[in-house]
């Protein structure tokens, strides 16, 4: 299937590439305003002057975008984006004098980025309503054999004020399953640990320019996996409940990444011993063994606040492994229960508020039918 995604979209790129047609923007279209803009180009609100129809046109410079990566992009979203929480293509694609264009589902409220408070993060029932619905687009994309590899807020467009509904858009860099690409290092907590080796042989690139050595370091090759997709999702589940970043990268000299990689060392040695996931078993207190895991083993600091269900959650996400990381469908496991502590609690209270006034209701209930016996001559 994964071969044959790749195989698939590279001969879609390949018709459209014959039928491109050019055309003067202004004439078919009436642009509203600027919704977003990048590294990519520009996408803008615009009406079809013809039809009436809304959409976003995404803008991109013909000096830097080739027409491969554009019609890779286009058909990729047009072709395979038909989850509900994917952003798709409308089918109209075309060339100006500056730039490729196509047309997209227009998301009129921004992207995710622009809703999280720095420190605060989002509500958590919005937080699991968005990574519910992101659960589901991610693995339906996985599904048809592609890897997104660009899970970022910036990159999650809303389609309503309350996040009720969202869309994973930009698929610039989505790539078929097993396809081998150079790997790229970039600072940020959504770059995998699994290619810190590059960093490090931009450091030796480095040293070598300036000892005036000349020969040059290999290129590091990587086989995309949806792995990458799953670490992108746990820093983002992590970004959304706190409005920080867990770590600046995933490196072995980065403290804050060092602390969490220690922690989580213990725990993997803690599930060996164990023996069994216990989580997929039932008639046992899951949440109960979590918390106690919690407090046998607390995790590093940045994670204060968090509950014991959410960072098992980020433990099977965020796994250093690449192999052993978990599927974005499992988070779909971790829904309804609370995320955060406060939300533990408040749980909690309700539960021991809840069986007080049941033990109250069986107590006076057991006291009226007394009287009632009572009242009948009963003994």
């Amino acid at each position: 299937m994964t071969a044959a995604a790749g195989q698939e979209l590279d001969e879609l790129c390949f018709l459209s590439a014959q039928s491109l047609p050019s055309l003067k923007v202004s004439k078919h279209f009436q642009v509203l305003k600027l919704l977003g803009q990048g590294s990519y180009g520009k996408v803008m609100l615009a009406v079809h002057r013809k039809r009436g129809t809304p959409m976003a046109l995404k803008f991109f410079p013909r000096q830097t975008t080739s027409l491969t990566s554009f019609l890779r992009e286009y058909n990729l979203s047009l072709s395979y984006c038909t989850h509900p929480s994917l952003t798709r293509a409308l089918g109209i694609f075309f060339s100006t004098p500056s730039y490729y264009v196509f047309a997209q589902q227009a998301c009129l409220y921004g992207d995710l980025y622009s809703v999280i408070v720095s420190e605060v993060g989002v509500d958590e029932d919005c937080v699991q309503r968005v990574m519910s619905q992101l659960s589901g687009a991610v693995t339906h994309l996985h599904s048809l054999g592609f890897v997104h590899r660009d899970i970022k807020p910036e990159n999650i467009f809303l389609c309503d004020s309350a996040c009720r509904w969202v869309k994973l858009g930009d698929f610039g860099l989505a790539r078929a399953v097993g396809t081998t690409v150079r790997a790229v290092w970039y600072e940020s907590p959504f770059c995998t640990p699994e290619v810190e080796a590059v960093k490090q042989a931009e450091k030796e690139m480095a040293w070598r320019f300036n000892e005036g050595i000349e020969e040059e370091v290999e290129d590091i090759w990587v086989t995309v996996q949806t792995c990458i997709d799953s670490w992108a999702l746990g820093v983002l589940v992590y970004c959304l409940l706190t409005g920080c970043f867990p770590w600046g990268e995933s490196t072995h000299d980065n403290p804050d990444y060092c602390k969490y990689k220690k922690w989580f060392d213990i725990e993997a040695e803690k599930d060996k011993a164990r023996g069994v996931r216990w989580r997929d078993e039932e008639d046992i207190d899951h949440y109960s063994i979590m918390e106690q895991n919690q407090k046998e083993n607390p995790p590093p600091s940045q994670f204060e606040g968090l509950s014991p269900l959410v960072m098992t959650l980020l433990k099977e996400l965020l796994h250093p492994e690449p192999q052993l990381r978990g599927s974005p469908e499992e988070i779909l496991s971790y829904l309804g229960g609370p995320w955060l502590m406060k939300t533990a609690k408040e749980e909690w209270r309700r539960a021991e508020e809840a069986e007080k006034e049941a033990k109250k209701i069986r107590e006076t209930g057991g006291v009226e039918k007394e009287l009632l016996r009572e009242g009948r001559g009963e003994r």
